[in-house]
């Protein structure tokens, strides 16, 4: 099976993980802090703080800007449903906003200017398959309205514009991610202050780590603030050392693969349209297609399946999942129902040759082929 996305593990990633063994010391110790330091010159941060998931980030940069109970955070419903979750968490309320179009899927100011209240404190904008938002605008938008914004960039690791945003920005390193840890994720944030609170709020509110104790004279910590178990161990920043080497050539391996898709659908499959179609700055996380109205999905799907192809759906709307409808009901979002109905992820990572794109693209010219002659002969 291609799979719409495969990481690359190796040697170095096995070597990196018996260093650790070998040195007995398992979780927030040298090897951590080095993938902080490393993260964040690659993204020109003074700083980064590792944590155990993209979740994670968004609750401790949320936790830590103070939003909770009475305050409205906007979201988009093109999302992974964390993003919203992470609201839940800290008790303030997301607030679903819809797309600009099925070419930028990327939440809609206008929207979010619909919806903003008196209650907004916060607008988290996600970087849908690794397309950054337009930095100004949205900056224009908060500044004027007092908001914080939180760049959810789970699919956006290794561009540098990335996380000057706003307030701070959480990245994933899961196993599906431009580079992976297994689980893991980071936080930028440029203000000092905030990132030491999401950095003690990481360890249970601790004013020290065990690794710090260990390297100083008294076992003695306080804990100041209602914190959490969200650290990243040292095999999981063991991992990430070696995948960060390869991240900025293995999005430049996606870009090149991206272009080529969308040649070759132009070619071979005219009626599908590619979302994007202006440039803009991606770290291209994957690949998102419009199927055209007159087909099934499913039936592309299940051809592309017996083919030997993986796809899978970017995303389900959150705020038509059962908890969301049931907590926020009557939310109707056109847009983004009308782009989620047709989107179907092809696969891309850096393993992709230039042949295996021709034959995904030649088994999807023939699915849809197929679906055509099966309408026309209903």
């Amino acid at each position: 099976m291609l799979l719409v996305s495969a990481p690359i593990l190796g040697i170095p990633e096995k070597a990196a993980l018996s260093k650790v063994i070998d040195s007995g010391w398992l979780t927030m110790g040298e090897r951590v802090r080095a993938f902080e330091e490393a993260f964040a010159v690659m993204h020109g941060a003074d700083d980064c703080v590792a944590v155990s998931s993209c979740t994670a980030a968004l609750h401790l940069i949320l936790h830590a800007l103070g939003i909770g109970p009475g305050d409205e955070v906007l979201v988009p419903a093109l999302t992974f449903v964390a993003t919203a979750n992470a609201v839940l968490y800290v008790g303030a309320t997301p607030v679903f906003v819809d797309i600009e179009s099925s070419d930028v899927p990327l939440m809609s100011i206008a929207e979010a200017e619909a919806r903003c209240t008196s209650r907004t404190k916060a607008v988290i904008l996600v970087h849908f398959a690794g397309y950054l938002a337009n930095a100004e605008q949205w900056q224009r938008f908060a500044r004027a309205r007092g908001l914080h914004i939180v760049e959810d960039a789970a699919h956006a690791p290794g561009l540098k514009e990335v996380g000057q945003f706003g307030a701070a920005a959480a990245f994933s390193f899961y196993g599906n991610k431009n580079m992976t840890t297994a689980e893991g994720g980071a936080v930028i944030a440029r203000d000092p202050d905030l990132r030491d609170r999401i950095r003690q709020a990481r360890g249970h509110g601790m004013t020290t780590g065990t690794h710090q104790r260990l390297n100083s004279r008294s076992p003695q910590y306080d804990v100041t603030m209602l914190g959490f178990n969200y650290r990243m161990d040292e095999m999981r920043a063991a991992i990430g050392l070696v995948q960060l080497q390869n991240l900025q050539e293995w999005n430049e391996i996606r870009r090149i693969v991206v272009v080529l898709y969308r040649r070759l659908m132009a070619t071979h499959c005219p009626a599908v349209t590619i979302p994007f179609s202006e440039p803009r700055r991606s770290a291209y996380h994957i690949m998102p297609i419009l199927l055209p109205r007159y087909v099934v999905r499913q039936d592309v799907i299940d051809e592309l399946r017996a083919q030997g192809i993986q796809t899978t759906i970017h995303y389900p709307p959150v705020h038509q999942m059962t908890l969301y409808r049931e907590l926020f009901p009557g939310t109707h979002l056109p847009r983004t129902e009308d782009f989620a109905q047709r989107e179907l992820t092809i696969p891309l990572h850096p393993q992709i040759t230039s042949p295996v794109a021709e034959a995904v693209v030649a088994a999807l010219a023939a699915a849809l082929d197929s679906c055509a002659q099966a309408g026309t002969a209903a």
